[in-house]
Formats: structure tokens, sequence, C-alpha cells
């Protein structure tokens, strides 16, 4: 899974106002409709947000990993051309690990029968 790296591409996702929530996260998506470049095809792109409200450094960078890591897990549950923003809410800091496996699994596979 690549990452989103640029401002406007963070924008662009989070835009479109296209999620799913869940009781820790929001899982922001887009699915480009433009298929001109056949390079792209099959990319799915990550980005992640994590606010100065959820904790201090040590906790918000714990969060990210654990994004990281969980949205590897289940990237093959998203269609093959897609942006994915996952926004932690404060909540997400105490919450346990097996309660995110379980969010961002049901949010991708939402994701994947919306754009379907």
């Amino acid at each position: 899974m690549e990452r989103l790296q640029s401002h406007r591409d963070f924008v662009t996702v989070l835009k479109r106002r296209r999620k799913v929530g869940g009781k820790d996260i929001v899982v922001h998506y887009l699915v480009p409709d433009d298929a001109h470049d056949e390079e792209q095809a099959t990319y799915r792109r990550l980005g992640l947000a994590v606010s100065k409200s959820v904790g201090k450094a040590v906790t918000r960078n714990t969060v990210k990993r654990r994004f990281r890591v969980l949205a590897r897990t289940h990237e093959d549950l998203l269609p093959e051309r897609c942006d994915i923003v996952l926004r932690a809410k404060p909540s997400a800091a105490a919450a346990s690990y097996s309660s995110l496996d379980e969010q961002i699994a049901k949010a991708f596979a939402t994701v994947a029968r919306k754009t379907a």
C-alpha cells in the first residue's frame, strides 16, 4: 500500500465527503473515475490524520503505527484503485488493538461494497 503524501491529495479525498465511520475511526475514501493511466490502475494509497486531540506525540505515533499495520492487513478488501484517509477520533488512543482491527475491517468492507 502506497502513501498519500501531498497536501493536495489529502484535500481531494477529504473534500469528496465520502466517509464511513466507526467508534474510534473515520475512513474517508475516493475511487478516481478516470482510468487514463495504466500504471495507476492497481494502486491503493493510504493517508493518516491523527490530530493533537488524540494525545501527545508518543500516543499519536502509536495510533499511526497501529493504523498502518491494520491497513496493510486488510488492504485486499479495498477496490483496486482507491485513496483512503484514516482519521483517528480522540478515543482511538485508548482503544484496544482488536477493537481497531474489527473497525478497520468493517469500514474497508463497507467502502468496497459502496464503490462496487
